[in-house]
């Protein structure tokens, strides 16, 4: 297993990754990032707004105006709202990280004989019986509550040629074949030896003896500090993992 893989045991379920410092300027060139990294980096992209906004919330409940919206939905009397689901469509959207846990991503399911469908259970119209969905909780097409009552297919679904077989064997959003190179403002590439003198290049790097390894962890706090440096900054990696020693070097 690669240091940019999952650590071992003594690092828990952090993700590790290696950056490229400049050690002159203290900031972050690029990083060499294994597929859970950049897996976890794009399913930032897969977070609706509200679980953003609760995710910011919980840390700092001061920061950002979204935050305030998010809270007002939160406070807002039942009596003000037009539908039973609506504060759960703005405040646990579906999609969301709805565990709490950001770094938590779709796991690969073994194909299964049987596939798991999920029914309306409203009264409100004779149609919601004639709505099944795959995921649990789709707002129903008739009158539009939760589906979570689950109900069983008859029949084979198929084997390890199904789609849902398929789906499983590619778990996340890239392959795990290459190496990543991610930039200081996310930007994401596989690796190539020609790809990283080109990067040393365009920042006019001359003196190799300034740059310097560094290996990070990442976990939850280091994801959600990602998750809010990526809404404002574009110089990710060195505010999340170098921020606090550049601040310590300056005059």
């Amino acid at each position: 297993m690669s240091s940019t893989e999952k650590t071992n045991a003594a690092g828990g379920d952090k993700l590790s990754m290696k950056l490229l410092v400049n050690s002159k300027s203290q900031c972050v060139l690029y990083a060499e990032a294994g597929k859970d990294v950049v897996d976890f980096l794009f399913s930032l992209l897969t977070l609706p707004l509200g679980t953003v906004a609760k995710l910011i919330a919980d840390d700092n409940p001061a920061a950002g105006s979204v935050v305030n919206l998010y809270s007002s939905v939160d406070r807002l009397d039942d009596t003000y709202i037009c539908r039973d689901n609506a504060k759960d469509d703005l405040l646990r959207p579906a999609g969301g990280c709805e565990s709490g846990k950001l770094l938590q991503l779709p796991e690969a399911k073994a194909p299964q004989t049987t596939l798991q469908i999920f029914r309306c259970t409203g009264t409100y119209s004779p149609n919601c019986r004639s709505y099944v969905t795959m995921a649990s909780g789709t707002p129903c097409g008739s009158c539009g509550a939760r589906m979570t009552t689950w109900a069983q297919l008859v029949g084979s679904v198929g084997g390890a040629g199904s789609p849902a077989a398929a789906a499983g064997a590619a778990a996340g959003f890239v392959q795990r074949i290459v190496t990543y190179t991610v930039m200081d403002d996310l930007k994401i590439a596989p690796m190539s030896t020609i790809s990283g003198i080109t990067i040393l290049n365009t920042f006019g790097i001359t003196d190799i003896g300034s740059l310097q390894e560094k290996t990070v962890q990442l976990g939850y706090a280091e994801g959600l500090d990602m998750l809010k440096a990526s809404l404002q900054s574009k110089t990710v990696l060195t505010d999340v993992f170098l921020g606090k020693k550049r601040k310590a070097s300056s005059p």
